[in-house]
């Protein structure tokens, strides 16, 4: 009889569940959008009904007692209980004001919304996880746990760092308290130095968020990257900059709104919104004042982090851990000289901080030493698709290539073909980093143009990230640090930017993915056979979905992009499917 510790994110959005065994590594982890394929998999549980019981089959055999832990404290915060019991949080209490205006950039009845779908996440977690346990292993012990939802980012942070020690930052909207929390990390604990609290306490999540409002973009539907990918095309807007800093007063970790004229203050940013249908570009403005904001902002209080711990590590997490722009600048602005992000930095990671607290609990002492985490902890593409490809299949090419897969594949690269590229277990996280990705040739610029408008039908000024293998990392970028998670932004340097144009963006910047042998052995053949071919040790890498859609969960939905789309190639696992020869 085994035991696990199973970690549910049951925030409203980005839902996610975890397995850890009882050594503490990571059977699965996985977003709720994949399996949904419904993008951000809003009000989801993660524990889905009809989908627990392979999970539990495949990752959890003969359990004996298992640990269900939760992202979110069940003992709620005064303010939200009061709005709940007044009937705030409910529809028809949307409509209504609330006790009082919230300081806050966003509207009332938008924080009223997100409490109302995080207070009936957190009251049904677990539900169908509990139901389908008591039915298939009903001499199983079940136990719950519930972390304060910083703790989890923290967690989730640290514990999947290569660090013994580090200071700790979770920056994001909200928890239980406030949009910040500090830790101390070292011996396997973490230790807290500061949480805020308070109505005055400020976010900067939340002003994130309206930023992407004022340019035009939609936050709850995730497209903050939007806000990063037109920053660049802008300047920086002195009338608007004055307003923002004027409503937040930094001290120390403190950032909180002072005095009766910040309500003026917050509606005066509305004057600066993007009116439609005018071109997005002229929002660039707006959305580099509010990048150069929030980096200023960040770092301050990174730097005032390091001044009280005086460590050289960071571990970074929240749902602002993943403004890749900002990451890759921590080590030239604040004293900080190794920066890790997690690859699932925002709350679905909380899935999987929530589960190693757990194990924690019950195993305090610390493993040492470790490497960090890998990503590619979720889904496999199923065999069985893949047979009946093979068996039905009465019009793609396909070639079964398993000892000449990546050769195969890095001379279709090489020729300008796009390729889809399914490998092994998918990523936990927002991003591909090889194993759910579309590749293609970066040497050439209008090679994004391309791929904008046959297979993204995205907007043109987004950028696309160069994965590069280590070993070259510093002859093509400055300041180069390892980026395992494409979660850092740095210069390309000049005289590179011309053999790569295709993810160099306007402002000579890429979002790098740093490519080891030791952490993807395909991925890093492959980027290494295009090398041979090329010289170019890099490959244009984006996430393989459309625009809205969450990142390939099936076979089946590999094959419906890669027909209604323009891929030329599609490789999965040793399989290379080409497209009937007459399309």
């Amino acid at each position: 009889m085994k035991t696990y510790c199973i970690g549910l994110s049951v925030t409203y959005h980005d839902s996610a569940l975890a397995i850890v065994d009882a050594a503490g590594d990571v059977l699965f982890a996985e977003a709720t959008e994949r399996f949904l394929q419904n993008k951000r998999a809003l009000n989801a549980e993660p524990d889905q009904l009809f989908r627990i019981s392979e999970l539990l089959e495949t990752y959890c055999p003969d359990p004996g007692e298992i640990t269900i832990a939760s992202n979110w404290r069940r003992q709620r915060p005064l303010y939200e209980s009061i709005m709940s019991r007044l009937g705030l949080l409910s529809a028809p209490g949307l409509l209504k004001d609330g006790i009082k205006r919230l300081r806050s950039p966003l509207g009332n009845y938008q924080l009223h919304h997100m409490m109302a779908c995080q207070h009936n996440s957190i009251r049904s977690a677990g539900l169908n996880l509990v139901r389908i346990l008591r039915e298939r292993y009903p001499h199983c012990r079940i136990r719950f746990a519930d972390y304060d939802h910083h703790l989890t980012h923290a967690a989730a942070a640290c514990y999947g760092s290569p660090f013994e020690e580090s200071a700790c930052a979770v920056i994001d909207s909200f928890g239980e308290h406030g949009a910040m929390a500090f830790y101390r990390y070292r011996n396997g604990r973490l230790e807290p130095l500061y949480e805020a609290r308070g109505a005055g306490t400020a976010s900067l999540g939340l002003y994130y968020m309206k930023i992407t409002e004022l340019c035009g973009f939609d936050w709850l539907k995730g497209e903050e990257w939007k806000v990063m990918g037109l920053a660049p095309y802008g300047r920086l807007n002195e009338e608007l900059y004055a307003l923002l800093q004027s409503t937040i007063t930094l001290d120390g970790f403190e950032a909180r709104h002072q005095g009766k004229e910040i309500f003026d203050r917050i509606d005066r940013l509305d004057a600066f919104k993007h009116k439609r249908p005018a071109p997005i570009e002229l929002a660039a403005d707006l959305a580099y004042t509010g990048q150069f904001f929030f980096t200023e902002t960040v770092n301050r209080l990174l730097i005032h982090l390091q001044h009280i711990t005086q460590s050289d590590n960071l571990a970074l997490a929240g749902g602002c851990a993943l403004n890749s722009s900002n990451n890759g600048r921590i080590t030239q602005e604040t004293p900080f000289s190794q920066v890790y992000v997690p690859s699932a930095p925002a709350d679905d990671g909380c899935a999987l901080g929530a589960a190693w607290l757990a194990h924690h609990d019950a195993h305090p002492a610390p493993r040492f030493p470790r490497a960090i985490q890998t990503p590619y902890t979720g889904s496999e593409i199923a065999e069985e698709a893949i047979d009946r490809l093979l068996r039905f299949n009465r019009s793609l090419t396909i070639e079964h290539l398993p000892e000449s897969i990546c050769e195969a594949t890095a001379q279709q690269l090489a020729e300008g073909k796009l390729v889809g590229w399914l490998q092994g277990r998918a990523e936990f996280g927002p991003r591909a980093l090889g194993n759910r990705s579309i590749l293609a040739d970066p040497r050439f610029a209008a090679t994004q143009d391309l791929i904008n408008e046959k297979i993204k039908f995205r907007e043109t000024f987004r950028p696309f990230a160069p994965s590069i293998l280590h070993e070259f990392g510093t002859d093509y970028f400055e300041h180069y640090q390892e980026s395992p998670y494409m979660d850092k932004t740095l210069k390309i340097r000049e005289t590179m930017r011309g053999r790569i144009a295709a993810v160099c963006h306007v402002d000579g910047t890429g979002r790098l993915q740093t490519v080891k042998q030791e952490w993807n052995p395909r991925f890093y053949r492959l980027i290494d056979c295009f090398r041979q071919l090329t010289g170019i040790p890099v490959l244009l890498n984006t996430s393989f979905n459309v625009m809205g859609k969450p990142l390939a969960h099936s076979l089946e939905d590999a094959i419906a992009l890669f027909l209604t789309t323009g891929l030329d190639i599609l490789v999965v696992n040793d399989y290379l499917i080409g497209k009937p020869r007459d399309a």
